[in-house]
């Protein structure tokens, strides 16, 4: 089984107005059941109280599926990691979706499905390969990707679909007490500390100013090569990128296509390039999330991950990435 590309194509409609006014019902509902409940000292689900953080990652099968996941997703999006101990990809993916949805503190739970031992779970969700990550929000399912995928592209998928979750069907996540028993002691973080780079990241920033746009990319590419969460870095190469791929263009015949090409990803992804380096900033976002829109399959992808490089352009804090990242779901959802 050959692992595809991260794909959101596909996606149940998730966006109908009635079932998202349904699924918020029942998701309120099962939060006021669950809380008279607890009044009474007999609830056992996820409102009876905080959940220590191993409760957020669970094996599944075929006959807990309903309690499981169907139940417990009119609370927390729930995420299906469909693996297999044969499966080499899924052995760096299945850890990766774990530390991700711990780090969701309560916002998602990780439902992991063996698909040796759950063929007809496989079978129902129509699953040609794995690794295989689907979601069930209220009830409903959509898959999410299939095969390996980037870190950054796995947690900006996770962060739509808690935001779907929260802002279609009222669904915010369960409390998590980090103190709470069964809670796993700290991780020894194996990360390379971070280092003096003020040299490296001031390299990048004079190669910047002299027009060598390649010499910044990989000053920037050193730091992150030791130390791969640095703000300031990942800020930066994502600039010097941008300035590199608007470098050659010719700006006329560049937004002459898009205009004539509306449905076009290439063309509508120059363009956006454009756009933002001229500080054009919701003119090139906007155009992003309209041709996810009108666009399928690997066409939507790399539209997709165009708009998420552009983000980092900008800046996670920035106002108009988080208006762009609520329309991008959205559209997805």
């Amino acid at each position: 089984m050959q692992p595809r590309n991260m794909s959101m194509s596909g996606v149940v409609d998730l966006a109908a107005v009635k079932a998202a006014g349904e699924a918020k019902a029942k998701a309120e509902q099962a939060r006021a059941e669950s809380a008279r409940q607890a009044g009474q000292g007999g609830a056992t689900g996820p409102s009876a109280g905080a959940l220590p953080p191993s409760a957020l990652v669970i094996d599944v099968d075929e006959a807990g599926f309903e309690r499981d996941v169907i139940q417990l997703s009119a609370e927390v999006p729930v995420v299906l990691d469909f693996w297999a101990e044969w499966c080499e990809p899924c052995k760096q993916l299945s850890p990766l979706l774990e530390r991700l949805t711990l780090e969701a503190n309560g916002r998602l739970v990780l439902a992991k499905v063996d698909v040796d031992a759950n063929q007809m779970l496989m079978q129902q969700f129509g699953i040609q390969g794995i690794p295989a990550v689907f979601a069930v929000v209220a009830g409903q399912a959509l898959p999410l990707f299939q095969g390996a995928a980037p870190e950054q592209q796995i947690r900006e998928t996770l962060a739509q679909l808690v935001q779907v979750a929260e802002e279609r069907f009222g669904i915010i996540g369960v409390e998590v007490d980090p103190n709470a028993a069964g809670a796993p002691p700290e991780a020894v973080s194996d990360e390379v500390p971070a280092g003096p780079y003020d040299a490296l990241l001031e390299a990048a920033v004079v190669a910047l100013d002299a027009g060598d746009l390649g010499g910044a990319v990989q000053a920037y590419k050193n730091v992150l090569s030791d130390d791969p969460g640095n703000t300031e870095a990942k800020l930066g190469l994502a600039q010097a990128e941008l300035l590199v791929r608007v470098k050659d263009m010719n700006p006329q015949a560049v937004r002459s296509a898009a205009a004539e090409n509306p449905r076009d990803p290439a063309a509508q992804i120059a363009a956006a390039d454009l756009d933002l380096v001229g500080g054009h900033v919701e003119d090139a976002f906007g155009r992003l999330v309209d041709t996810v829109r009108v666009t399928f399959g690997e066409d939507r992808d790399a539209v997709r991950l165009r708009l998420l490089e552009l983000f980092e352009v900008i800046g996670a804090d920035d106002p108009r990435v988080s208006a762009a990242r609520t329309a991008l779901a959205r559209v997805l959802f």
